[in-house]
């Protein structure tokens, strides 16, 4: 198979934090969040209480067309956004993490609201504030090209969403134009399936390194700690957003709380899938 290599992007804090769960045998956890939920404040305060159990933070950009997000995450980014989300609390949120944690930051958006900022000065202020790389599910194609001179020249990785059945000649395509890690989705349909894995899922992972050589990182659909540690023991990183939320949302305190205490029940079953060193 012809195996693509991406394109040399400066060493990042994504890189980092892969090595490193990389060198403890272990798949990277990733956690995602709205920013601006449940409130601006509470939004920071769960992101700040997950930051030290995981290997990276995904901050999602609130977004009222998510059409590839289920009911948990589309009811919490309009949330957000009724609660006055901005464009800015995505910059600030970043930067006050950036400051306190080791955590790789991540930033998971759809395309309009990057085409509407304006996507030169999304890269650049995303980048400045201490963001490590963006995934755009639903990049057009008449804008990739651009999009990823963009991000490349701001030092961010551009992360590619994987079609779960993707040719080899797209995957290595993906690979010659992405950056930091693939995506690829854990189970079929929208994000916050309760489920079980695809079956297919530890082919596309292994079809994913062939082809591309980027680490992989696996989600939609990890909504147990033991469906973690069953993609935990093939994949690079496995990302958490939906479980995490509805954590939050039934919980009775404060959503530091909430958010910490299913950070430590996903990191537990990551670290369950400890592998040997390859």
């Amino acid at each position: 198979m012809l195996t693509s290599t991406p394109p040399s992007w400066p060493a990042s804090a994504l890189d980092q934090a892969l090595a490193r769960s990389r060198c403890q045998h272990r798949a990277a956890l990733g956690l995602y969040l709205p920013v601006g939920y449940p409130t601006h404040s509470g939004s920071l305060e769960a992101l700040h209480a997950m930051a030290p159990h995981c290997d990276v933070l995904e901050l999602g950009v609130p977004h009222r067309r998510a059409h590839l997000d289920g009911p948990t995450i589309q009811h919490a980014a309009a949330q957000a956004l009724d609660n006055g989300y901005r464009m800015r609390d995505l910059f600030t949120t970043t930067a006050d993490l950036a400051s306190s944690t080791t955590a790789a930051l991540v930033v998971m958006t759809y395309w309009a609201p990057v085409e509407e900022y304006g996507p030169g000065l999304f890269a650049e202020t995303f980048s400045a504030a201490g963001g490590a790389g963006v995934l755009v599910p639903d990049l057009p194609d008449r804008a990739a090209t651009e999009w990823h001179r963009t991000t490349r020249a701001a030092g961010l990785h551009s992360i590619p969403l994987i079609p779960a059945h993707a040719s080899d000649a797209k995957l290595t395509a993906i690979g010659t134009s992405s950056s930091g890690m693939a995506y690829a989705p854990a189970a079929p349909g929208r994000t916050g399936t309760a489920g079980p894995l695809s079956p297919y899922l530890p082919r596309l992972v292994r079809r994913l390194r062939d082809a591309t050589r980027l680490p992989v990182a696996v989600g939609i659909g990890i909504s147990t700690p033991a469906r973690a540690a069953q993609a935990s023991a093939y994949a690079d990183a496995v990302v958490v957003g939906s479980a995490v939320i509805r954590r939050m949302q039934a919980a009775t305190g404060g959503p530091g709380a909430a958010a910490a205490a299913a950070a430590r029940d996903f990191v537990a079953g990551v670290r369950r899938a400890h592998r040997p060193a390859a």
